[in-house]
Parts: C-alpha cells; structure tokens; sequence
C-alpha cells in the first residue's frame, strides 16, 4: 500500500507534537538521568521499557475507540489514573529521596534495572496515561482514518521519538561521568525527587478535586 502525501504530513505532525512532550521534563527523563551515571545504554532500556507499556497502550486505544471517546467513561478512566499514578509517583519519590546519601556505584547497573525502571514509572505516569486519553486518542483517530498499516507506522515513529531521545540523552550523561562528584549525584537525586513528588501531587489533587467535583 502505498502512502499519501496526506500520512506523510500526518507523520511530520505526528513527530513534532511527540517531540514537544519528549522535551518536557518529567518522571521519565527524571528516572533517566539516575540511571544514566550507572549505564550509558540506560535511556535505551528506559526507553524499551517504556514502550512495554506504550504500544499495548496504543493499540487499546485503537481498538476501544468508540469507548473511549465516551465522556463519562473518559472522565472516570482519567480520575482512577490521577489518584492512583500519583500516589505511586510519590512514593518513588521518596524512595529516591532515601537513596540520595548512598554512594556512587562505579559498575554498571544490571540491564534489567533500567528496563523496569522504564516500566514502571511510565505505568505510575498519569500524565503519560492522560496525554494518551486526550491529544494521544486524538492521534489514534487520525491514524486510524488511513488504515491500519498506518496506524502501525503511526505508533512505531511515535516510540522512535521517545527512544532517540532518552538513548542521546543516557549517553551523554554516561560519558560526562567523571563529573559525577557525590555531591552532584545527591543534586540530581533531590532534582529526580522534586520532579516525582511534584507531578505526583499534582495528579493527585487534580484527579481528587474532579471527583469531588464530579460526586457534588
């Protein structure tokens, strides 16, 4: 099947709304950056990690379409995800913020630590979730329109974006590890631990005054 000038601006599009949402700094990028001074293929497993939950995600939504564009059930999907994402966020928060006084470690850190690092905190990402139910489904529906081989290279340039960019990222924050002073991981770790206890307040009191609101 051949591709239209249409998808392919779609793509362009698709690329440049993906990008602005990579850039943002989150929980994500926050994760990447601790285990990034450990492993410099970090952002790379992070970013597989990531996708483990991504794309499943993804087709879902595809295939629920005209559930999900229902507003009641949107409403109460985006509710459950707030309240419980956030309470997850911080909790990992503070498992960070317990870890800011250990030493810097100068082996590698096994492969699988960074892959369910991606995992799990893209699966307590209600930001990631919600980003999914709102301009993410709206992507869906467009992707959809062209068929599903579309859709397919719809999701796969998606991901591409999110594994670029936290693989440079890893990498570059690897080899720069010589500036790695104790003093400067602890910076970083109280950084990574103001931006989960953030976004994860955040989700909580946004989902928590929806449902109040929505029960009143």
């Amino acid at each position: 099947m051949a591709f239209t000038v249409e998808f392919y601006l779609f793509l362009a599009s698709v690329v440049l709304i993906s990008m602005t949402g990579v850039l943002m700094p989150g929980p994500l990028f926050a994760v990447t950056i601790e285990k990034a001074a450990k492993r410099k293929t970090a952002g790379l497993l992070i970013a597989v990690g990531h996708g483990v939950v991504e794309f499943p995600l993804m087709f879902l939504i595809y295939y629920g379409i005209d559930q999900i564009v229902a507003a009641e059930v949107l409403q109460a999907v985006q509710i459950t995800v707030g309240l419980i994402g956030g309470v997850l966020m911080m909790f990992m928060g503070v498992q960070t913020f317990r870890n800011r006084n250990k030493s810097i470690e100068t082996y590698e850190s096994p492969k699988h630590e960074s892959l369910i690092a991606g995992i799990w905190t893209t699966a307590a990402n209600a930001g990631f979730i919600l980003w999914w139910l709102t301009i993410g489904t709206t992507l869906v529906i467009t992707a959809r329109s062209f068929g599903f081989l579309e859709f397919t290279v719809f999701a796969v340039v998606h991901w591409l974006c999110d594994f670029l960019w936290y693989t440079v990222i890893a990498f570059l924050i690897f080899k720069s590890h010589r500036f790695w002073t104790k003093r400067v991981n602890q910076a970083i770790l109280i950084f990574c631990f103001s931006v989960l206890i953030g976004f994860g307040v955040w989700f909580f009191s946004t989902a928590l005054w929806s449902a109040i609101t929505t029960l009143a």
